[in-house]
């Protein structure tokens, strides 16, 4: 009778499951995430072209502003990821800072248009000043703001709309982060050809004009899939949480912990509503909070729950991995700003047509639109049988794949260097074909392609349920202090190598490219890259996967190892 009662009450659940949600669902996120990405990829690329030739940025100045611009983008998702979480759903979220993205993209179209908003050349490391400069810097950093908002809580939004504890919704949600790649891959490549064509060898502010409308439409769209959503509402703060935690662990540093952890305090089983996390092992100075002390009553930030406790224990084993996948997206900067003023000065033709070095990257996405289709329909299938895992691989393994093939990108960008420094020394009318940096991107976007996916799934898949947002927001954590470390080395390896060579000139120094040792520092990354992945294989094979029920079918996710 009891459980007849309760499939009763679970029917109204489930009918609601069925009418919302999924790819049905998931589509008008898609859309948003083709056409948004559009234009941020479209910039990535080319816009240090229109600080260098606009703007009148030095070569290093062109590319530390885009990595500034890049990793302040990246780490503004966390505050989109912290208010979908706590405050505002994450449609709202993501609807609020998409006004404010297409607002930027508006005021960097008009000051592109508008000649008397250029700053005149000077020849120093920067010409922008006074009210140029408040334009120039303001669009930035709305645009920062914007697609760092939108990207925080999109992701977590679309994956929103499947129910991870549903063994069929599983392998959907594994689908999705895959079709989220495939959809963002398809308005990149419109991106990087079209876009970059237009802004390039037309007039910035056409290209830019493209930008701002195919992101409102974007927003519309996905405004306008409403009725098919699963809205989730925001819960407790998410820092709030995390800080009851640390605090009552410290107030209680002192108790002895008890014999067994069926003695520390949780959630009432009847509670079906509240998402409940099986205790560890590991680091219990923080089980302290959860111990109740005699003739007290339970009360906030006198005592936690196990759930509570292990919320913090997850985000802190998930930090080194964040770490591990930053130098690789410091990689990924110097694809986006010194590769791109490679090809600028290398043999653009391809038959009679011309190739603005920008569009180079359509090669890795091109791949990735071939593969992310094989890797979804074939590979993920057959490896799903033998391993028994929802993705066919964990997603640890995903990443580990990603970071081989990032350190040898680099390699291969060292050894296509010096290839073309030495022809552009030897007779600079006849440079290389652009194509040979085919061999970089192509490497590199097998490497994202893996990397990616593999973040998202494994932040949002492992995550508390009160944190989907803030902890998906720490794949954009790692990329945006990739980018802020590009600064850093770009920085100081000038410095240091300015005062040990004999020329006195530091390897990324000035404005030609022909006379600096861009090989050394592609080098210099990719020794980093084989150091950086063996720090990632210690701290990934001791991760110990959240303990939850995956459903009949299929292995807790607990139960899969690193190599399998």
């Amino acid at each position: 009778m009891a459980d007849h009662d309760a499939t009763e009450e679970q029917r109204p659940l489930n009918q609601w499951k069925r009418s919302k949600g999924g790819f049905m669902a998931s589509m008008f996120i898609f859309v948003l995430s083709a056409l948004d990405n559009m234009g941020f990829v479209a910039n990535m690329v080319s816009i240090v072209l229109y600080f260098y030739g606009v703007m009148h940025f030095d070569l290093a100045s062109s590319a530390n502003t885009l990595t500034n611009f890049m990793g302040s983008t990246y780490l503004l998702s966390l505050v989109g990821g912290f208010i979908s979480d706590t405050y505002l759903n994450r449609f709202t979220t993501c609807l609020l800072f998409g006004s404010l993205e297409v607002l930027a993209l508006a005021m960097l179209t008009v000051q592109a248009a508008s000649n008397h908003l250029h700053p005149e050349a000077c020849g120093k490391s920067s010409c922008v000043k006074g009210g140029i400069a408040g334009m120039f810097y303001t669009s930035l950093c709305l645009m920062a703001l914007g697609m760092g908002g939108v990207r925080g809580s999109m992701t977590a939004f679309g994956a929103d709309q499947f129910d991870e504890k549903d063994p069929t919704e599983a392998k959907a949600l594994a689908s999705f982060f895959n079709w989220l790649l495939m959809s963002s891959t398809v308005g990149a490549i419109t991106g990087v050809t079209g876009v970059v064509w237009v802004s390039t060898q037309k007039a910035w502010h056409w290209g830019f004009f493209i930008i701002t409308i195919a992101s409102s439409v974007g927003f519309v769209t996905l405004a306008l899939g409403k009725p098919f959503y699963r809205i989730k509402t925001p819960g407790d703060s998410p820092t709030l949480r995390i800080a009851q935690v640390i605090v009552v662990a410290f107030k209680n540093r002192k108790l002895s912990l008890p014999e067994s952890h069926g003695e520390l305090y949780e959630i009432s089983d009847k509670d079906a509503t509240a998402e409940k996390i099986a205790h560890t092992s590991q680091m219990r100075i923080l089980d302290k909070a959860a111990i109740i002390q005699e003739n007290s009553k339970p009360q906030a930030w006198k005592v936690c729950t196990v759930t509570q406790v292990e919320e913090v224990k997850i985000l802190t084993r998930m930090l080194p991995i964040v770490a591990s996948t930053i130098i690789l997206n410091t990689c990924m900067a110097q694809l986006q700003t010194f590769s791109v003023q490679q090809g600028n000065i290398m043999n653009l033709k391809l038959g009679s047509l011309t190739v603005p070095a920008p569009s180079i990257p359509v090669i890795p996405l091109v791949f990735i639109s071939v593969l992310v289709p094989l890797y979804e329909l074939f590979f993920v299938p057959f490896a799903r049988k033998i391993t028994q895992h929802p993705s066919g691989i964990t997603q640890l393994q995903r990443v580990g794949v990603g970071l081989v093939l990032s350190a040898i990108s680099m390699a291969v960008a060292g050894i296509v260097e010096v290839k073309r420094r030495d022809q552009g020394r030897k007779d600079p009318s006849k440079p290389i074909s652009l194509f040979w940096l085919s061999f970089q991107y192509g490497i590199f976007g097998i490497a994202d392609m893996f990397t990616l996916v593999g973040l998202l799934e494994f932040f949002y898949r492992e995550s508390p349920a009160s944190m989907k947002s803030l902890s998906t927001s720490l794949t954009w954590l790692s990329t945006s202090l990739g980018y802020f470390l590009s600064t850093v080395f770009v920085n100081v390896i000038n410095a240091v190598t300015q005062r040990i060579t004999p020329s006195k000139q530091g390897w990324l120094h000035g404005f030609d490219l022909n006379q600096n040792n861009l090989n050394l520092f592609y080098w210099f990354l990719a020794a980093l890259s084989c150091l950086n992945f063996f720090n990632y294989l210690y701290w990934a094979s001791r991760y110990k996967y959240k303990r939850e029920d995956s459903g009949p079918g299929f292995k807790g996710l607990g139960e899969m190892p690193l190599n399998g």
